[in-house]
């Protein structure tokens, strides 16, 4: 089982996930997957010490212009409905654990304060592994858009809201940054490309995992 890596590397990529505690959903409806990324953008930022949740939504529409500073460059992430994912670039000192941290406490109390529930939400510390080279860099962006459809939510991933995947098809980042991916292709249909080609195959892996599973 991968280990969190400690300390985190400024400038280091690193893929962050998680999943609910016990397997369980932790997003049950659009709202709280709206919920979370609102605060994913928050807490990318040094400084967001204020409770999101007293963050009014004209202030969070102006934040970026107040406060460059950012702790975290998120690339791409996608939130499945007992799991999330992340690749991200750490650009200030413990700025990984801080925006993760910081993101999933207030998720949980917005999730436990909505449901009327108590205790954690997530499957302890979240895990984390270094990106060591481009190759993996691009192939671990395509393991993460590729989530709904290997999971079988979506058969077309332009259905599924909840990824970054719809950022890069309009080549325009709102949450990631998403040049650092396609400068590494030749146009956003390349990478589009890109993520279809191994659609089928990881289908398959998913499927053969599932069955494996069951047979324990």
């Amino acid at each position: 089982m991968p280990r969190r890596i400690i300390p985190f590397a400024n400038n280091e990529l690193y893929h962050i996930y998680n999943r609910g505690v016990e397997k369980r959903e932790i997003f049950t409806q659009p709202r709280d997957y709206k919920r979370f990324l609102k605060a994913c953008y928050y807490y990318q930022f040094l400084g967001s010490t204020q409770s999101f949740s007293k963050f009014s939504k004209s202030q969070l529409n102006t934040f970026k212009s107040l406060n460059e500073n950012k702790l975290v460059e998120i690339i791409c992430y996608c939130l499945m409905p007992n799991h999330f994912h992340f690749l991200i670039r750490q650009l200030k000192s413990n700025g990984a654990s801080i925006f993760i941290s910081h993101l999933t406490n207030s998720y949980t109390k917005y999730f436990n304060t909505k449901y009327i529930r108590i205790g954690p939400l997530l499957q302890g510390t979240f895990k984390a592994l270094i990106v060591e080279s481009d190759e993996q860099f691009i192939h671990l962006s395509r393991y993460i858009h590729l989530n709904p459809i290997v999971s079988g939510l979506v058969k077309d991933l332009s259905q599924y809201p909840w990824s970054s995947y719809h950022e890069y098809m309009q080549g325009k980042g709102m949450i990631c940054s998403v040049n650092e991916i396609l400068n590494l292709f030749p146009s956003v249909d390349e990478y589009k490309e890109f993520i279809e080609d191994q659609i089928d195959y990881g289908t398959t892996l998913e499927i053969i995992k599932h069955q494996a599973l069951d047979e324990l």
